[in-house]
């Protein structure tokens, strides 16, 4: 794109967003005759009218308001590839505030390999099964295990899930192994409490056909994974959690699945979310790629 072209766009920006040439040309140091000519220049060079004009008004039109949504885009691209230039040379420091789900065995590793990376980060790590607010809080990073909100924040999938029902070989030994969700009132379930609303999670048990899963016996309610993996590891109950939690005690054969045909759809991501703005800091930057390259991998 030519020098000249992108200095067009700019220019249209500032007067689709002002609706006039004055202001603007305020803004410029140019006269309002001089904003009015480009902004013709570039109609022309386009072939098409962005803007209706009058004697006391000025309008886009329905071309004009696709323009800029593209342009406003492309200048956004432009200013973030700055940005990075500007940043690529600096070396991540500094306090690094990030939130991260009570789930074990995921990220330990990674963080602990982010440190030795990056020994001048200084990591501020919060440990919450709430749903904190990221910009409120003062977090420049979280991670969650949620389906995301529509809150604005800048966001990047960093991989998926599964949840599974899982009990200890003896405690299948005991009571037996479920062959359909029905049979699990016979069993000791152990629930988990969301603790902002205080509601039990749903087992994911419901028919293709959107009935209902079964009610469940409560034998254990609970906020807390680890004591869930715990209880289920002391052959105490069956718990619902993600497969990432008991990966390892799965791959022991400490823990089995079951019922995998009724929670084969019970799909969720974990995502990293961060505040809006074009100017990613490196640490923040550095942070980003780094777990995308290491969790999940």
């Amino acid at each position: 794109m030519e020098i000249d072209s992108l200095g067009s766009i700019g220019l249209f920006v500032r007067v689709a967003e002002r609706l006039g040439f004055s202001a603007v040309a305020r803004e410029l140091g140019l006269s309002p005759s001089a904003v009015g000519k480009a902004v013709a220049r570039l109609e022309e060079r386009l072939g098409v009218r962005l803007f209706n004009r009058s004697t006391r008004t000025l309008a886009l039109t329905a071309e004009g308001e696709r323009f800029l949504e593209r342009c406003r885009r492309i200048l956004c691209e432009v200013e973030a590839a700055q940005q990075e230039l500007r940043h690529a040379g600096e070396r991540p420091q500094g306090r690094l505030k990030v939130s991260l789900p009570r789930h074990c065995g995921l990220f330990e590793q990674a963080l602990s390999d982010f440190l030795l990376e990056y020994p001048e980060v200084e990591l501020d790590l919060n440990f919450s099964d709430h749903l904190v607010d990221v910009i409120g809080d003062g977090f420049d990073v979280a991670i969650r295990a949620a389906p995301l909100q529509d809150s604005g924040l800048k966001h990047r999938r960093l991989g998926g899930f599964r949840r599974v029902l899982v009990g200890s070989p003896a405690y299948f030994q005991r009571h037996g192994r479920p062959a359909q969700p029905a049979d699990l009132a016979r069993h000791q379930c152990l629930h988990y409490r969301y603790p902002a609303t205080g509601r039990l999670e749903r087992w994911p048990l419901g028919n293709d056909d959107d009935t209902a899963p079964p009610a469940l016996p409560s034998s254990v309610v609970c906020n807390s994974v680890e004591m869930r993996i715990f209880l289920a590891l002391r052959g105490q109950g069956i718990a619902c959690l993600p497969d990432f939690t008991v990966a390892r005690q799965l791959e022991q054969g400490l823990l089995q699945t079951v019922l995998d045909p009724f929670t084969a759809n019970a799909q969720g991501t974990v995502w990293m979310v961060w505040p809006p703005g074009r100017d990613l800091s490196p640490k923040v930057r550095a942070f980003l790629e780094f777990m995308a390259h290491r969790l999940f991998a």
